[in-house]
């Protein structure tokens, strides 16, 4: 009975002795500590693009001047104020206060032809200014064909360059400019007589301006109207 045991406590011992030894696995988990998270810095965000302003004189701003009110209101009897937005009228002062310029340069020419005052010399080769009619529509039909090209294609000259400076050295006057304002150098004041006038003063002009461009054209449409159909204007002598 001694030895069954002693062999039984044997076999169980050395089959102890064999058997895998338990692995013991610790899962440790890592915290960050709440000094780390403080002192960890965001990434920086990128700075936000500069907004440039490119807001049109307003429609208010622009029928302010001149002083057009009449019987208590503006007067647009065909409603083109109405017309758009700020651009569209922004457009149409600046269309007005060029055309309003170009009229009074063509009446001080239309009158200094009548008057007969003449520039010596020929206008092209045989053609002395002289000879010229002193009627309007006739001086300028006496004007050979390539010399009119060559005012017409002056004239768009400045307007496309006016265009450009513009964009280039100023504000358009489509996005917060002074409809009308000339920016081709040379052209307007080359003395520089304006340079020291106060900003109320320049104001004042460009109404002025405004007015006596708005007459021209009236008086432009007169004298056209007189050449072409005589009589046709009370009171106008023939011109």
């Amino acid at each position: 009975m001694k030895i069954s045991t002693a062999l039984i406590l044997v076999t169980v011992s050395s089959a102890v002795a064999f058997a895998p030894t338990p692995v013991s696995r610790s899962s440790k988990v890592l915290f960050m500590s709440d000094d780390a998270v403080e002192t960890e810095e965001a990434p920086a965000e990128p700075a936000p693009a500069p907004v440039v302003t490119s807001e049109c004189i307003s429609k208010e701003e622009i029928l302010k001047e001149p002083n057009t009110i009449e019987f208590q209101q503006v007067w647009d009897p065909l409603g083109l104020a109405t017309l758009g937005g700020d651009e569209t009228l922004a457009w149409f002062r600046h269309s007005e206060v060029k055309h309003g310029r170009v009229a009074m340069a063509a009446f001080v020419g239309w009158w200094a032809v009548a008057a007969g005052a003449t520039l010596p010399g020929d206008l092209t080769y045989g053609v002395p200014f002289s000879s010229l009619p002193k009627e309007g529509l006739a001086a300028w039909d006496a004007v050979p064909g390539w010399g009119k090209a060559q005012m017409l294609m002056f004239a768009g000259l400045i307007e496309f360059h006016d265009e450009i400076f513009f964009s280039r050295r100023s504000t358009h006057y489509l996005k917060g400019g002074i409809p009308g304002k000339n920016m081709v150098p040379g052209l307007y004041d080359p003395l520089g007589f304006s340079a020291n006038k106060s900003e109320e003063a320049k104001a004042r002009g460009r109404s002025v301006e405004i007015k006596n461009g708005r007459l021209a054209m009236l008086a432009m449409a007169a004298l056209y109207c007189e050449a072409k159909i005589p009589g046709s204007v009370p009171f106008q002598p023939d011109c």
